[in-house]
């Protein structure tokens, strides 16, 4: 693309005049980049890809193949709710791929958070190489990188799947057309490109999902603890009237057990912490107040509802100094 870097004197896109000024801009670029070719798209149905993807089709039309992986490491419902809203609303070519044991099979064993990134993100690349090679001619390799990807992997603090390159020997040439926008901004150009409220204002997930979140070495039953305490969590705030107040909030499951007891019998199991943030541009992020009345009956149905996990916290932790994610 021609802009490679944030200008320093770019206005924040938050009026439809000025998304669709940028929209006017990138599909002209990828009318010019792509050509008569093809792109594979990383479609995970979170607001960045989904972008990507109107962007792309309003530029190059069914020149896009659009790839929905299920690694193992989505929320509960997730690769369903994708394929319908995509492939049946939206009519888009849509290839699914159940990749679960093939992640978690290369993931066994791995505690290093920066080591885990990287095996689900090279992994994603080969799995994109093995559907590339069942396809004739795809050049390019559509990425929903944004600006905050590329400050934090040059400054360091942690690796980005979608923020680097390709290996040598594939022939892709990225694609990245919002890679100068702040989150906030990728949901105005989406609104403008007319993607539904829904999925424009979809919470925010990384690349890697669940595996960041299944701290330290994952396990199939840690990572089913941390899905079924995630899907509790969400359905709470949605029904109290979280769920546009906050900005994003998950649960995480730590590799270390704590003493409880069940059914008059001591236990030792994992305890789930949750985290609720708000932000404006993901660089920085406070801690969100949620109803002490709210929390306790969120405390009773993961302790009773998901199987492993006796002990529930609440992380406190704005950003800095703690990152919004834990790994």
């Amino acid at each position: 693309m021609a802009n490679d870097r944030r200008p320093d004197d770019m206005v924040r896109i938050t009026t439809p005049e000025l998304a669709n000024a940028f929209i006017e801009e990138q599909v002209k670029a990828l009318k010019e980049q792509v050509g008569d070719k093809k792109v594979l798209l990383a479609l995970s149905g979170g607001v960045d890809s989904s972008v990507v993807a109107a962007l792309l089709i309003k530029a190059v039309g069914d020149q896009l193949i659009s790839v929905h992986v299920n690694h193992g490491l989505l929320r509960k419902g997730e690769p369903e709710q994708v394929i319908e809203v995509f492939r049946n609303q939206m009519k888009a070519n849509l290839i699914y791929v159940d990749a679960t044991d093939r992640f978690l099979d290369k993931l066994a064993g791995v505690a290093d958070p920066e080591t885990k990134r990287k095996i689900i993100g090279n992994e994603f690349i080969e799995v994109f190489a093995d559907e590339a090679r069942k396809l004739d001619g795809i050049t390019f390799l559509a990425q929903g990188t944004i600006w905050p990807d590329i400050l934090e992997s040059e400054n360091g603090i942690k690796a980005h799947h979608n923020a680097g390159g390709l290996p040598e020997d594939l022939e892709f040439e990225l694609v990245e057309p919002v890679k100068i926008l702040f989150k906030d901004e990728v949901r105005v150009v989406g609104e403008a490109l007319g993607l539904p409220h829904s999925m424009v204002y979809r919470q925010p997930f990384p690349g890697p999902g669940l595996g960041v979140r299944c701290v330290g070495a994952i396990t199939r039953d840690r990572l089913e603890a941390v899905r079924e305490s995630d899907a509790i969590l969400r359905e709470e705030f949605e029904k109290n009237g979280l769920m546009c107040q906050v900005w994003q909030y998950f649960t995480i499951v730590p590799d270390f057990k704590t003493v409880g007891i069940k059914d008059e019998k001591r236990v030792d199991e994992w305890p789930c912490v949750i985290r609720a943030v708000n932000t404006r541009d993901a660089m920085s992020a406070t801690v969100a107040e949620i109803p002490f009345e709210v929390m306790a009956h969120i405390v009773d149905r993961i302790t009773h509802e998901v199987p492993g996990v006796n002990r529930v916290l609440y992380d406190f932790t704005p950003k800095p100094t703690g990152t919004i994610e834990w790994e």
